[in-house]
């Protein structure tokens, strides 16, 4: 456990990188430039950790901040006027090739540019949004990575069910504005009635109607929660996490920081893996490659996380199959 956190330490330091100043030193390569645009904000700690990932990969593959790439960076917050404005920026800067984490960045970057190369990181299902033509053959400017079927809704329910047995209601919040958190919303749905579950949808659009929401489903019992996917659920975890503690709601979410910060438990893509992953494309992409010609490539990582301090402020027992099926346990 301790080298695992030593490791998420180094990586988020380096996740700093794209701030560093530039070197002055003398140019022995030409200087290639990396737009990277994320939906997620500057001083979220996660998302240092993945890009510091992403430029780890790149280090390996040769590409140094200063000696031959720049690196230019923005952050949006999940805000759709700041996706564009941002988009836009990058694009006038004519980069040699974009990683764009979240959807919303890579669909603003789209209707900027059909020929600067866009790499996404972490996308639930690119030809649905619009993004590829195909996962086998993107053909345009756009290839990355998918994060997961939209069933794993389904097994998160199951996961729940799992956990806290005797729970007969789950709360899903959801983005109203996200394709994805709409496809796992139905998956959940689908697989409620096997398992004798009330679902309830949930908006998270602010603090406030979060707060309001959640609060009005725990003041009945046996009550669960699970959390989608999107850019509101990315700037509200804390509040959703505190949220599930006070109310005493067991609850399952996407990815591990949640369980890092409280949360109970987690399944899904392991997104540093992800971006390491985003890496190897953009290294491709320098080097000649078409994004075109580059496949969407599924998760090839995924992480189950349980926080027993979290189940024993529950009253919950986890069962030790599930434990035993854990990637990390945190205690």
């Amino acid at each position: 456990m301790a080298s695992y956190i030593q490791r998420r330490k180094f990586l988020a330091t380096l996740g700093g990188a794209a701030a560093w100043p530039l070197v002055a030193r003398a140019q022995t390569e030409r200087l290639r430039r990396i737009g990277i645009i994320s939906s997620a904000s500057s001083d979220d700690p996660e998302y240092q950790v993945r890009f510091g990932a992403f430029l780890q990969e790149l280090q390996r593959l040769g590409w140094i901040i200063g000696r031959n790439i720049r690196i230019e960076t923005r952050w949006t917050r999940g805000d759709a006027e700041d996706a564009r404005k941002y988009a836009a920026e990058l694009v006038a800067l004519n980069p040699d090739v974009i990683l764009a984490s979240g959807i919303s960045t890579v669909v603003a970057l789209l209707q900027l540019t059909r020929t600067v190369p866009i790499v996404f990181p972490a996308v639930y299902d690119p030809v649905a949004a619009g993004v590829v033509e195909s996962l086998a053959r993107p053909g345009g400017n756009v290839t990355g990575f998918m994060t997961a079927e939209y069933s794993i809704g389904g097994k998160w329910l199951e996961l729940l069910k799992e956990i806290a047995p005797s729970m007969t209601r789950v709360a899903v919040l959801r983005s109203p504005a996200s394709r994805s958190s709409a496809s796992q919303f139905a998956a959940i749905q689908a697989v409620a009635p096997s398992l004798r579950m009330e679902i309830n949808p949930l908006n998270m659009q602010d603090d406030g109607e979060i707060e309001r929401a959640v609060t009005a489903f725990a003041r009945s019992p046996n009550g669960g929660l699970i959390v989608t996917t999107g850019p509101p659920a990315i700037l509200h975890r804390n509040l959703i996490v505190s949220l599930a503690a006070r109310h005493k709601l067991p609850a399952v979410y996407y990815e591990r920081y949640f369980v890092a910060a409280g949360g109970l438990a987690s399944y899904g893509p392991d997104f540093v893996d992800q971006f390491r992953r985003a890496a190897g494309y953009v290294d491709r992409i320098l080097k000649g490659e078409k994004s075109a010609d580059l496949p969407v490539q599924a998760p090839t990582k995924y992480e189950l996380v349980i926080n027993l301090k979290t189940a024993k402020a529950l009253d919950l027992e986890v069962p030790p199959t599930l434990l035993a099926r854990a990637d990390e346990v945190i205690e």
